[in-house]
């Protein structure tokens, strides 16, 4: 099987999950099962795709549930069982889900075959991680593939993809190019913000978040809310206007999810009704978490500085009305990576700032107009 091309494709989907305590519980349902095998010539390359697509919140709101390191021990595991040719070790580590899709003889059948094709593990580098899953740069002795696992909170292998690693490019940006204006009227305060964990949790989340930024409306007494917090319409930032921080082209929009209850928070949907405005710079913005149908721009429209965007909101993977607002390289977030977030001219803690990174509790807000 050594120059065979196999492509084994199954296709798992969540019928319903819930929340029980501190763990997901999951039903699948199976859609479809395609098994295909096409003989190529000696230089075609094995292949084989097992793809569980497993809905796990990415978080913006909260950090994930989920343990994001196992996939460390899950690769070593995987590497140590495969290079010792013990593929029964390897179909151990599989969940339910992969075993009943994978059965034993199959799975044996697809090491060895890539194994005389690739020869042994000799290196792996994590290019990436989007939640639970990894992606490695696999270097071997005939050759170089790309691994990707992705690991169930027990431990075990629930998603598995091997392709020919191709080298891709991605724009290397450190901060934002772009004179920014804030995305609002008014004094906001950052919950989150900054580059380090004990300032900005975001910078240990998500890669395309890492420099994100929270901002709330606080008033003297240091409260989001008026009363009591129990409704939307009782926090400060709720139905303030957003606005765009330079001009460019809108190249996301999502609306109609619906404003969570102050506390209950939606992982279905993480970011909510979302804008990604990209800049003359190709930096992409994300605002998050707009109010349900307020957003008033639209996918391919160009703006202008200070257009209206729409309204703050708490759709999403958030527990009170804020704008989650972060830049990033590419537009995909799920390949993307955090840009750091300069404003040109702002008012800092009462202090005039000039190209200025805010940071956690910083209460910021535009230079006056003169």
């Amino acid at each position: 099987m050594g120059s065979a091309l196999l492509a084994l494709s199954i296709f798992c989907f969540f019928s319903k999950f819930a929340q029980d305590e501190q763990q997901w519980r999951h039903r699948l349902t199976f859609n479809s099962v395609a098994h295909m095998i096409n003989m190529m010539s000696k230089t075609a390359c094995l292949f084989v795709v097992i793809a569980c697509l497993l809905s796990f919140p990415i978080s913006v709101g909260q950090i994930p549930l989920l343990q994001m390191d196992n996939h460390r021990l899950v690769a070593e595991q995987f590497e140590q069982h495969y290079n010792a040719g013990d593929y029964e070790a390897i179909f151990a580590e599989f969940g339910s889900t992969m075993q009943y899709a994978l059965p034993m003889s199959e799975a044996t059948s697809f090491f060895s075959g890539l194994k005389n094709q690739y020869g042994k593990i000799v290196g792996r580098e994590l290019v990436r991680r989007v939640d639970a899953t990894a992606f490695y740069r696999t270097r071997c002795e005939q050759g170089v593939f790309t691994l990707t696992i992705t690991a169930g909170a027990d431990g075990k292998i629930i998603g598995l993809y091997v392709r020919p690693f191709v080298e891709v490019e991605m724009p290397k940006m450190d901060r934002t190019k772009t004179d920014l204006i804030l995305p609002f009227y008014g004094e906001w305060t950052l919950v989150w913000g900054g580059n380090t964990p004990e300032q900005n949790y975001h910078a240990t989340a998500h890669p395309s978040q890492r420099h994100a930024v929270d901002f709330v409306i606080k008033d003297e007494r240091g409260r989001s809310y008026q009363t009591s917090g129990e409704s939307n319409e009782d926090f400060y930032a709720f139905g303030k206007e957003l606005i765009a921080p330079c001009k460019g082209e809108i190249v996301l929009v999502v609306d109609g999810i619906k404003d969570n209850k102050p506390g209950v928070m939606n992982p279905f949907f993480p970011t909510g009704n979302t804008v990604i405005l990209k800049t003359d710079n190709l930096e992409y913005l994300v605002f998050a978490h707009f109010k349900q149908h307020s957003i008033k721009v639209t996918q391919g429209q160009k703006v202008e500085q200070g257009d209206l965007l729409g309204l703050c909101g708490n759709s999403g993977n958030s527990s009170e009305a804020h704008l989650h607002f972060h830049v990033q390289n590419v537009e995909d977030m799920n390949i993307a990576t955090g840009v750091k977030s300069y404003f040109a001219e702002i008012v800092v803690n009462g202090e005039m700032r000039k190209n200025y990174q805010p940071v956690q509790s910083d209460r910021v807000e535009n230079r006056p107009v003169p």
